[in-house]
């Protein structure tokens, strides 16, 4: 059963999902790269104001295409999640409750999860002319001059995930090949 989940996301609600649940994703989202989590982080460390909310929030990481004409964003295909594992910790335990991209992540990374109950969804390599068909709306809030590694608002509707790595650590990446091993 494909289950609904809102963004931004709580903490309760992202503590709920478990690994290997085939989610669909509707709200209001953020995109980061690794250079805009780099600043992000920088500017935590200096006690200034960030550019969202990270209570609660669900950042996508992907740098999109251009977008063609009336139409919102270009294709938005997630990017290799292991880019951001550096940053990420710092902030799942400031709020931030769901990442989205591809890939494995590190042991800091789900072990931040674990403590302070945030997701790791796994959206469909490859697929990024589709996922931009479930973008609503995307508007830059920072780091324009980083072009499509810039921070942008989207408003996403049925943007479809998997949660790859649970709030209890549980692994679809691990336990899905598990599946498939011959003894």
């Amino acid at each position: 059963m494909i289950k609904r989940v809102p963004a931004p996301l709580s903490r309760d609600a992202a503590r709920a999902l478990r690994a290997s649940d085939e989610v669909l994703i509707s709200g209001t989202i953020y995109t980061a790269r690794d250079a805009a989590h780099k600043r992000i982080t920088e500017a935590i460390r200096r006690g200034e104001a960030l550019p969202f909310d990270i209570k609660d929030s669900v950042i996508y990481y992907v740098g999109p295409t251009p977008a063609k004409t009336g139409a919102p964003i270009g294709s938005c295909g997630p990017t290799t999640s292991g880019r951001m594992d550096a940053y990420s910790p710092l902030l799942i335990s400031l709020g931030e409750t769901g990442m989205i991209g591809k890939g494995q992540r590190s042991d800091a990374v789900v072990r931040a999860m674990r403590e302070f109950g945030a997701v790791y969804f796994a959206a469909i390599g490859g697929a990024g002319a589709l996922l931009s068909k479930c973008v609503v709306s995307s508007e830059v809030v920072a780091y324009e001059d980083l072009g499509a590694e810039a921070v942008r608002r989207l408003v996403v509707r049925d943007f479809p995930a998997i949660v790859a790595i649970d709030s209890l650590g549980n692994n679809a990446y691990i336990t899905g090949r598990d599946k498939y091993k011959i003894n």
